[in-house]
């Protein structure tokens, strides 16, 4: 039974990484969007891994080593491999050098939270997740890519996203962790569960146009809220200063 327990989370990350390679293959034979819809498959079964997890209470350094590996292949190589074989495989060196940054920084991204791992559970994340960075670029390849926008359009726009979306993963930026199924994360941070189901409402109202949208909403939201927190505490740092200096001046009178 206990071998069970401990196998049940792990299947679901095994999943997680049969999705990516499988993502991989449909790729090379030019299945775009069914190679987008497995790293969309993919992110559902890393979700699940950890509720199963937490469900099973079998969490274990086993798991997180062996989670953040099939997260390399589903988040990282998948999506760099689909981004160089619709947009990138006629630019040379360049292209190559390019698509390869999201894997590269995912790689990155997840050594560094495995060495910051205090215990399993994290309400933010440093950096960009990489499940994330993924969703941004199927969600788009998906639904606008040749449905809305040029092929130039989305080759320079999917250009700056490959670019951007690694930085952002290896940033110090956090981000909050999507939260989890229970009465006292809801309690203890309601806001984020509003923006949850907000974004679930706007997906399903259109189709899943609106889950790129949110996407972006998610990363600038994070960006928005390190840029205020970058401005208070400059603030606070000088209105610190400033008593300081003030205090010296009445003890020199």
């Amino acid at each position: 039974m206990f071998v069970s327990r401990k196998f049940i989370p792990s299947l679901f990350t095994i999943l997680n990484a049969f999705c990516g390679f499988l993502s991989i293959i449909h790729s090379s034979n030019g299945d775009f969007t069914i190679a987008a819809l497995f790293i969309i498959y993919a992110t559902l079964f890393d979700a699940v891994d950890g509720l199963a997890a937490r469900l099973t209470n079998s969490s274990s350094e086993f798991g997180v080593e062996l989670d953040s590996l099939s997260d390399v292949i589903s988040f990282g190589a998948a999506p760099s491999f689909l981004i160089y074989k619709i947009y990138l495989n006629e630019s040379g060196d360049i292209g190559i050098v390019i698509s390869s940054l999201i894997m590269v920084f995912a790689a990155l991204r997840l050594a560094r939270f495995n060495v910051q791992l205090v215990g399993f559970d994290k309400d933010k994340f440093n950096g960009l997740p990489a499940p994330m960075s993924a969703l941004t670029i199927v969600c788009y390849i998906i639904f606008y890519h040749d449905k809305i926008f040029s092929p130039e359009t989305s080759e320079i726009f999917i250009t700056i996203l490959a670019v951007a979306l690694p930085v952002l993963m290896v940033s110090k930026i956090k981000y909050e962790s999507l939260p989890k199924p229970s009465l006292n994360s809801i309690k203890k941070n309601p806001a984020v569960f509003i923006i949850l189901l907000i974004g679930i409402v706007i997906t399903v109202a259109t189709n899943g146009e609106g889950s790129f949208s949110f996407c972006l909403f998610y990363i600038f939201s994070g960006i928005f809220t390190g840029l205020k927190n970058l401005i208070f505490k400059k603030n606070k740092i000088k209105e610190k200063e400033d008593s300081e200096e003030q205090f010296d001046i009445k003890k020199t009178k």
